[in-house]
Formats: C-alpha cells, sequence, structure tokens
C-alpha cells in the first residue's frame, strides 16, 4: 500500500513539473511563485500572518454566508465545513516511522559523503568538491538564498518541458561537455601522484 501510494505520488509530482494538467500546474507553479515573491518583500513572519488572514477572512466569510442563507431558507445544512472538520488528518505511527527512516537514511549518507570529501579520500573528488564551493561563493556575492530558491522553482517548471521538446539537441550538447570534463579529470588525474583513477 505504502508503495502504491508513493508511486502515485511520484506520477502527480511528474505530470505537475511536465504542465501535462496546465491548470493544475499553473496553480501551484503561481501559488509558489506568489509565495517567494512576498518572501523577497516581505519577512517570513508578515507573510505567513497575511497568508492566515486571507485565509481567515475567506473561511468565515462562507461560514457567515452559509448561516445567513440557512436563516433565511429555514433549513438545516449543519456546518458547511462538517466534511474537513471530520476528515482525519494525523499520522499513524508507521506513517511517523517510515518518514524517520527516510530522513535518517538520507542524513547518514550526507555526513558520510562530507566525511569523504573533507578528509580527502579520493584527491580528485575533494578538488571537485572544492571547486563547487568556490563557485558558489560567487554566486552567493551575486544572488541571495530567496533569489536561488526562485530561480530553482522556475527552473524546475521549465526545464523538464524544454528539455522533452528538444531532448536529441540536448543530449547531445550534454555528451560533448561530459566528454571534455573527463577528458579534463583524467589530465589531472595523470599529473596527481596517487590520484584515484575512475571512469564516468
Amino acid at each position: 500500500m505504502h508503495a502504491i501510494n508513493a508511486i502515485q505520488r511520484k506520477r502527480t509530482a511528474i505530470d505537475l513539473l511536465y504542465w501535462r494538467d496546465i491548470k493544475q500546474t499553473g496553480i501551484v507553479f503561481g501559488s509558489f511563485l506568489l509565495l517567494l515573491f512576498s518572501l523577497t518583500q516581505f519577512s517570513v513572519v508578515s507573510v505567513v500572518a497575511y497568508l492566515a488572514l486571507a485565509a481567515l477572512s475567506a473561511t468565515i466569510s462562507f461560514r457567515i454566508y452559509k448561516s445567513v442563507l440557512q436563516a433565511v431558507q429555514k433549513t438545516d445544512e449543519g456546518h458547511p465545513f462538517k466534511a474537513y472538520l471530520e476528515l482525519e488528518i494525523t499520522l499513524s505511527q508507521e506513517q511517523i516511522q517510515k518518514y524517520t527512516d527516510c530522513l535518517q537514511f538520507y542524513v547518514n549518507n550526507t555526513l558520510k559523503e562530507l566525511r569523504r570529501l573533507f578528509l580527502v579520500q579520493d584527491l580528485v573528488d575533494s578538488l571537485k568538491f572544492a571547486v563547487l564551493m568556490w563557485l558558489l561563493t560567487y554566486v552567493g556575492a551575486l544572488f541571495n538564498g530567496l533569489t536561488l530558491l526562485l530561480m530553482a522553482v522556475v527552473s524546475m517548471f521549465t526545464l523538464p518541458v524544454v528539455y522533452v521538446k528538444h531532448q536529441a539537441q540536448i543530449d547531445q550538447y550534454l555528451g560533448l561537455v561530459r566528454t571534455h570534463i573527463n577528458a579534463v579529470v583524467a589530465k589531472i588525474q595523470a599529473k596527481i601522484p596517487g590520484a584515484k583513477r575512475h571512469t564516468e
């Protein structure tokens, strides 16, 4: 059952990123952009407070409207949000354990990889990591965290579609880049004594 749910969630995410349901993807994409643009203008506390006030204004107005409508029509339909109030939203012990185990797996793997890189188990990999961190210092000087997050969200919803439409050309250029990088890495490994040789 859990495997089926995981597959369904994965399919839903893929459908969103590939714009297979334009209306649904547009709503999700627009909501993310609105939230991130709001965070660039206001503090997190202000954005959360405004969102909560907007949601409360909508639900309170709808509750009052339905109450007045029931009074005028002399009907007794009950609370307009009764179905949602009775909806089960608690996490089971199995679900909590599952997510905890998943988080523990990723944290442990990340810590092992960082230890391997910082303690120079593979000299070439550590040099690659150092170059990446050096490049990130320039990225950090040009963009703040929110701007990078905004760019990441836009890329998530645009790059998959672009790749599908131009897959052959993109794969060709990526192959050339990968070949060039492997050649450069091979030259570096040849000049560094004791460097671990590996091919990608």
